[in-house]
């Protein structure tokens, strides 16, 4: 495989199609986003993307076999009357600065072919949430920005540079007239965050007019919280366990003196 390649798996038409990427990145929040709503829209794989520019390992399945690492594209029908929904995540981002361009291109070219007119990329905001995960958004426009403000974002700091896929789909997008937005979190980063990931899915739900069930990842909330006191309750020991080891040399020190 020389150049990054999308495999359809199906030829399908859809109804004013909305692309929505969520790709690992701080905190996996675009991941847990997509896999969420992917879930539980029980939404039915469209095309696969290969690339040389991610990682060089392949990934042993649960029957034994291997596979490469991949993007999927799946799809989603809006029995309702509004858009249709196309998802993007996958293994990993593009290891190269040429190939997070060559992957975001080959992207955007596949949904042009869906008639994507417009995209929603999601990544995270390091930094430490007061209370709830502030969501920010940046759009290609400022149509694109009040419908976001208006489901719950805020407006991003200027100069906040919006890194990887998210950022360069939006950058790209803008070039070939397409509206999109970015949803970024507030998430340390450290760890998969699915409370970041939740305050992300209220926005998009008012921004698109869907309801999906947010109730599982509650339990998932409840799960990461106390992992992140059990990581406190080590650094702390840590820090105490370091301030001993400086006393005790101090103390040294000072007795050969």
């Amino acid at each position: 495989m020389k150049e990054t390649m999308v495999i359809a798996k199906e030829n399908i038409e859809l109804k004013d199609p909305v692309l929505i990427e969520g790709l690992p990145g701080l905190g996996m929040v675009g991941k847990i986003v997509v896999e969420q709503l992917m879930k539980q829209m029980k939404a039915k794989k469209l095309a696969d993307l290969y690339s040389p520019h991610f990682a060089y390992y392949v990934l042993v399945t649960d029957d034994g076999s291997i596979r490469l690492l991949r993007s999927e594209f799946h799809y989603w029908r809006n029995e309702d009357g509004g858009n249709d929904l196309i998802f993007l995540t996958g293994d990993s981002q593009a290891q190269t600065i040429e190939g997070q361009y060559e992957v975001a291109n080959a992207i955007l070219d596949f949904a042009e072919k869906q008639d994507v007119k417009r995209i929603i990329t999601i990544g995270g905001y390091r930094e430490e949430a007061k209370d709830e995960p502030q969501v920010f958004a940046s759009a290609t426009n400022e149509a694109m920005l009040k419908r976001a403000l208006e489901a719950g974002a805020q407006n991003s700091p200027a100069g906040n540079p919006i890194v990887g896929t998210a950022g360069l789909l939006l950058g790209l997008a803008k070039l070939k007239d397409l509206d999109a937005v970015c949803f970024l979190v507030e998430t340390l980063g450290y760890l998969p965050d699915p409370k970041a990931a939740k305050s992300i899915l209220a926005v998009l739900m008012k921004m698109l007019g869907v309801k999906v069930d947010l109730k599982g990842l509650d339990k998932e909330i409840a799960k990461s919280e106390q992992i992140e006191e059990k990581i406190k309750v080590i650094e702390e020991q840590r820090r105490t366990s370091e301030k001993r080891r400086h006393k005790i040399e101090e103390e040294k020190t000072s007795y050969i003196s």
